[in-house]
């Protein structure tokens, strides 16, 4: 790994000073997420899903009977199809699957469980669609990490049929934020704070929910039956011990898991793949990993 290719993300990220409101955090987020565009050859196709939008990718070459089911982070609060399109196409590339990106509704204009009812919306989609649970993989970076262990989880609890396995980048499991990586990473950490995650979780849990609802932190849901998971995380990142620490609580539950982390890498390093070699060697073990279980 260059260095220096980390070295230049961490100058993208702090070239500006840190945006304030929700508006000006969601354009941030779009900037550097969308800073080097999705590949030429992959085609889009937009699609509407019960109010709210989603996205299907197709990279040539690629089985269009299987699909990525994916969920973006930014805190429940921002991020978009747009500033996470680069790492979703590529990793339907890598997997040589389709993929559905989804606009799930952002608090505080919307708060849980408004984003937990779109991504249960999306899976009855697919399922709409044709496509068997066990044709698809749900995954996401951040808080849709979250978002992807809540639906397997409801899931499991309806005794539904559950996907083929699951892939978290960087996930935030724990929105009690007591990790305590959350101190010692704060000074390496580019992007996430625990002020910032404290603003974000207050706009996201209305008064009166739990944070340790398993729906809001999956940290402490019971994970048992569930398909083998993925867990991508960087050294370099505040909520690592989220990563860590679930990657445990799953395995002591006979969840098969996968845990890797990545030296030096810092929070959702897979968004800035196509200039940061990591990233392109993340996403190619995430597509390794979802090609064995499909």
């Amino acid at each position: 790994m260059g260095q220096s290719e980390i070295d230049a993300i961490r100058t993208l990220l702090t070239s500006r000073p840190r945006p304030v409101g929700w508006i000006e955090r969601r354009q941030r987020i779009e900037e550097v997420g969308a800073v080097w565009p999705v590949a030429g050859d992959i085609v889009l196709e937009p699609v509407q899903i019960d109010g709210f939008s989603a996205e299907w990718s197709l990279a040539p070459g690629s089985d269009a009977s299987r699909v990525l089911l994916f969920f973006h982070g930014g805190g429940y609060c921002s991020g978009s199809v747009l500033s996470h399109r680069r790492l979703i196409t590529e990793a339907g590339r890598a997997a040589g699957i389709r993929t559905l990106a989804v606009a799930y509704r952002l608090a505080p204009e919307n708060p849980f469980p408004a984003a937990f009812d779109d991504a249960k919306a999306a899976w009855r989609f697919l399922l709409s669609q044709g496509i068997a649970a066990e044709r698809i993989v749900v995954g996401g970076d951040s808080a849709g990490g979250g978002l992807t262990l809540a639906l397997m989880t409801s899931l499991r609890d309806e005794r539904a049929p559950l996907p083929a396995c699951g892939w978290l980048m960087s996930p935030w499991t724990d929105l009690t934020l007591s990790g305590s990586t959350l101190a010692t990473k704060d000074a390496v950490d580019p992007l996430i704070h625990e002020g910032y995650l404290e603003e974000l979780a207050a706009a996201y849990v209305p008064r009166g929910i739990d944070r340790k609802d398993p729906r809001v932190s999956p940290l402490y849901a019971d994970l048992t039956g569930l398909p083998p998971l993925l867990i991508q995380v960087g050294s370099a990142e505040t909520l690592l011990s989220d990563a860590t620490r679930f990657a445990e609580a799953a395995g002591s539950q006979d969840v098969a898991v996968t845990l890797e982390i990545w030296p030096h890498m810092i929070h959702a390093w897979l968004l800035w793949n196509a200039h940061l070699k990591p990233g392109r060697d993340a996403l190619a073990n995430a597509g390794a990993f979802m090609r064995r279980h499909f």
